[in-house]
């Protein structure tokens, strides 16, 4: 896919949020399946994997061992039953990913393992054991697939990234601990483009690297901080089809826009309204819920609340899992390409101008 040479940004507006406490409860990430589906991890009792579409409705949910796929909005028990290390149970999920097949892989860094099901909630395998040799992992984090669908894991606490088949044989790994190019302080989400080039965000070292599909270091960005364009322990990154990259500020509770070499582009702090299913709940619950809404603050209401990742789906929206909030915040890119013809050279000093 041919990336273009300029964008005309007309705007990234907020488009709606969804979910609610009863199936996105502390949703840490998300990943997009065939028809719509969107899988939501959550570390709430409404999950591990909860099933959602754009428009909120409730697919159901599965991840917790003995339910299998449970009915919408159907909260398992997260009590001291459901806390064994058994064939199919997810203890410490930290971030999901979905292959061609539609499988769901799950990272857990409780049991330093990936858990595999089918998208019906039925348990396949799982891979992974406490360590740093071959094929081990120390709380396995952010995952993506590469175009061969060979997975990459962050092995966060061992400093490296882990390359995998997709049934769970030990390919590669890459990466040690400090700050150096290609090296990493807790490193957390990743992303693989369309081109192949693969994005860390290195949470201690306050910056996102960039690799060919062969681990060599390209470039970074990042500087520790709050004001535009630095961060505070990136927690996801992800990038489009027009190279954008999308950076989840987790310590300062946003989202940051950058352009394909790294320069800041906006931020997004929050903007949600009440989804379907909370407004639902609204006028179907108790009358306390319409109070507290009808006397407090909107102005906070709307924020992010540590949001755990970022991700952008094929037609450009971007989600958001709202993690304190226990809701996912969706936006809509509007940007059109331009060829060289249609836009002048980079300006030394430039400024937004009409």
């Amino acid at each position: 896919m041919t990336r273009p040479y300029g964008l005309l940004r007309a705007g990234f507006p907020y488009l709606r949020t969804i979910g609610e406490f009863t199936n996105t409860s502390w949703p840490l990430d998300i990943a997009f399946g065939k028809e719509g589906r969107l899988y939501v991890l959550v570390s709430g009792g409404s999950g591990p994997v909860s099933i959602l579409n754009l428009d909120d409705e409730d697919l159901g949910s599965f991840g917790a061992p003995g339910f299998g796929l449970r009915l919408p909005s159907y909260k398992c028990n997260m009590g001291n039953e459901d806390r064994p290390v058994q064939e199919g149970a997810l203890l410490g999920q930290a971030q999901i990913a979905v292959d061609q097949n539609e499988l769901v892989y799950v990272s857990d860094e409780a049991t330093d393992r990936v858990t595999v099901y089918d998208r019906h909630g039925e348990y396949i395998r799982s891979w992974g054991e406490r360590g740093s040799g071959d094929g081990q992992m120390d709380h396995p984090t952010g995952m993506a697939f590469d175009v061969e669908d060979n997975l990459y894991v962050v092995d966060s606490m061992n400093h490296r990234v882990l390359k995998f088949t997709r049934d769970g044989r030990p390919l590669d790994k890459w990466g040690s601990h400090g700050r150096s190019p290609g090296q990493f302080d807790t490193p957390w989400g990743i992303h693989i483009d369309e081109l192949g080039f693969i994005y860390i965000a290195d949470w201690r070292n306050d910056r996102i690297q960039k690799f060919t599909a062969e681990m060599d270091f390209v470039w970074e960005f990042g500087v520790s901080g709050s004001q535009d364009g630095e961060l505070n322990r990136p927690s996801g990154v992800a990038v489009d089809s027009d190279g954008d990259l999308y950076v989840c500020d987790w310590g300062n509770n946003r989202v940051q826009l950058f352009d394909p070499s790294g320069r800041f582009v906006q931020k997004f702090t929050g903007d949600a309204t009440l989804s379907k299913s909370i407004l639902r709940r609204m006028f179907t619950r108790n009358a306390l819920y319409r109070r507290h809404r009808e006397s407090g603050s909107l102005e906070m209401e709307k924020m992010f609340g540590r949001p755990r990742s970022v991700r952008i789906d094929r037609e450009g929206h971007m989600f958001v899992p709202d993690y304190e909030c226990m809701r996912i915040q969706v936006y809509k890119k509007e940007a059109y390409p331009l060829t060289e013809e249609q836009i002048v050279p980079p300006l030394r000093s430039p400024v937004l101008t009409v």
